[in-house]
């Protein structure tokens, strides 16, 4: 899957895809903000926009502390 280079809406689809096809599956911890960073090259705030995007749609939930993990169940 091409990873974009653009914006925090782009890395948010992207993120989404990949926990739709499986690549990150239900329950399964996200990489970092600083990983998730690094991957699509861009910043740790861009990131943060993107993961506030997935939160929104149920797709991620963060646990303060803990990391970012896919939702158990995701939504239709």
């Amino acid at each position: 899957m091409p990873i974009p280079t653009t914006g925090y809406r782009e890395v948010a689809e992207d993120v989404a895809a990949r926990i739709r096809s499986g690549e990150y599956p239900p329950g399964e911890r996200l990489p970092t903000y600083k990983e998730l960073a690094d991957l699509y090259s861009v910043s740790i705030t861009t990131v943060q926009r993107a993961i506030i995007i997935l939160q929104d749609r149920g797709l991620v939930v963060g646990l303060q502390g803990r990391g970012l993990w896919v939702a158990e169940q995701l939504p239709d």
